[in-house]
């Protein structure tokens, strides 16, 4: 037996998100907000660590969770990740990272395990970390109009068509995330890899 099928330890899901109130309602912030409500159905509150991320504990689906939001800003993320990895002794395959995605429909989900960084800073400083094999769970924001920056984009806030949909969207991205621990990638890609 590995020492990861060994693991009792919580799973470690990290919202990503670049910390502050100017960025609280942008693009690029969406795994805070995922983080946020998961931190809701847990019933726990957002506590600085350390790691240099606010961390909640709790459980969700029957499983122990430790939600992260690292305050380093997005191109630092895989810092705290990694403190957070190292502390709570979890193995890449107990990390979840979910965050925005621009070759994605807007409020449209794809859950994966490994693969590229496609050019998300965020990603990019987590694989550089702790190499690909941890799960993403992918929020599409769809790409920028015209010729507008990627930057640009990412930090601007939901356009208010967009904020009508961003409950719901927010709440599917949480049940996926609940879905992911509890039945496995298979099960929860079967059901939100719409």
């Amino acid at each position: 037996m590995s020492d990861e099928e060994k693991y009792t330890g919580p799973w470690l899901v990290a919202g990503l998100g670049n910390p502050g109130e100017t960025y609280a309602r942008n693009r690029h912030n969406i795994g805070f907000m995922v983080a946020d409500l998961l931190a809701q159905r847990m019933g726990a509150k957002f506590k600085a660590h350390k790691s240099r991320a606010q961390v909640a504990e709790g459980r969700l689906a029957g499983q122990r969770v430790v939600l992260a939001k690292p305050m380093t800003f997005m191109n630092l993320s895989g810092g705290p990740v990694t403190a957070l990895r190292d502390f709570y002794k979890a193995p890449t395959s107990a990390i979840v990272a979910v965050h925005d995605e621009l070759d994605i429909d807007y409020a449209t989900l794809r859950l994966k395990l490994g693969g590229g960084d496609n050019g998300h800073n965020g990603l990019k400083s987590i694989t550089k970390a702790l190499g690909r094999e941890y799960y993403r769970v992918r929020c599409g924001v769809g790409r920028p109009p015209g010729r507008m920056e990627v930057a640009d984009f990412v930090l601007k806030d939901f356009s208010g068509a967009e904020r009508k949909e961003l409950d719901w969207f927010v709440d599917r991205a949480a049940d996926a995330v609940e879905s992911l621990l509890s039945e496995g990638l298979e099960r929860a890609q079967s059901v939100y890899n719409t």
